[in-house]
């Protein structure tokens, strides 16, 4: 990914230094029997938090991510070969259709590695199938650990089956998809200006059920409390960091909270993050569970996954894309 000029920075957001890293947010063992209230206060009060011991192994996080490194160290011109990011390909610098731009590059693919890989033949040769395995392997251990937090999450708010999260992700139709960010080092000329960080990707919130995000040891990724102040999260290579996402949210009527979060470059070093957003059938209905209302009212409208993803595909990264979909109280 090329430099920019001083002139061509001005289109990226500029944010003033975070003075502390926070370590205050929830950090799960997965293999403790306490585990199950931690998640549940963690989605509630945070909408945020870190998992350790969650059985994906060390060496295809490794794998996956030498073969990344690989392909964003290719010229751009073969990055390209990938095709434009409608809906999935190489993107660059721009984030979806609507004027957001970011200092990230990125190559955004579906979860189907048998259909959506060929395509990489022409830019990795004999590799592409080196390529293809790392992903699957990665993305099997992730998905069965993603669909374990929402398992024990069900559980911890005693909804029966336990699998009514999971098994949305399970569907063959499941609407899941994969993503790994680029972010090259910061320029200088920002650092030294500005005194503050170039935003790599904007404030938003994730729009499916749960994201499930790694990334090498470079920090940069901030999350908002439920006070407005942003704060920033020490990289952990060997740990993943989980989001509540917008849909969650609503199937548990305001209960879980998705996290508004941002990526800053503040770092010599180039940031990779690989993340999997867990969705649901494009048909699937997205309302509160019955079993958790206990008589309370919903706070939102029904939609299907189709419509809200529409709706999101057609909004900017900082809007409240929930507030189409919530009920307003009559005056």
């Amino acid at each position: 990914m090329v430099g920019l000029s001083k002139p061509a920075m001005e289109q990226f957001s500029i944010t003033k230094n975070c003075t502390t890293l926070f370590h205050g947010f929830p950090l799960i063992d997965l293999s403790k029997p306490d585990s199950k209230s931690q998640l549940v206060h963690a989605c509630e009060e945070f909408g945020f938090f870190k998992v350790v011991n969650h059985g994906v192994p060390i060496k295809f996080m490794s794998e996956l991510e030498s073969e990344a490194v690989k392909f964003f160290s290719l010229p751009l011109s073969a990055k390209e070969k990938a095709g434009p990011p409608d809906p999935f390909g190489y993107g660059n610098k721009k984030i979806g259709s609507n004027g957001d731009v970011g200092w990230v590059e990125y190559l955004l693919l579906t979860t189907n590695t048998e259909s959506d890989y060929q395509k990489f033949a022409s830019i990795f040769g004999e590799a592409a199938e080196k390529f293809r395995c790392a992903v699957n392997d990665y993305l099997s251990a992730v998905k069965k650990m993603a669909c374990k937090i929402l398992e024990i999450l069900a559980d911890g708010l005693k909804i029966q089956p336990i699998n009514v999260f999971s098994k949305l992700l399970m569907d063959e139709q499941s609407d899941s998809v994969f993503r790994m960010n680029h972010y090259p080092p910061c320029p200088e000329i920002d650092q030294e200006s500005n005194g503050g960080n170039l935003i790599g990707f904007g404030e938003h919130t994730d729009p499916q059920i749960i994201s499930v995000l790694r990334s090498n040891n470079t920090s940069g990724l901030q999350i908002s409390l439920k006070d407005g102040n942003w704060i920033s999260i020490p990289p952990d290579q060997y740990s993943f960091f989980i989001n509540v996402g917008d849909s969650l949210q609503v199937m548990t009527n305001g209960r879980f909270k998705s996290v508004r979060h941002r990526v800053v470059t503040n770092s010599p070093k180039s940031r990779l993050s690989m993340i999997y957003f867990g969705g649901p059938p494009l048909s699937e209905k997205i309302a509160p569970l019955p079993s958790l209302m206990k008589g309370e009212d919903s706070l939102y409208k029904e939609f299907t996954w189709f419509e809200y993803k529409k709706s999101v595909y057609n909004s900017r990264l900082a809007d409240n894309r929930l507030g189409l979909f919530e009920k307003i109280a009559a005056s």
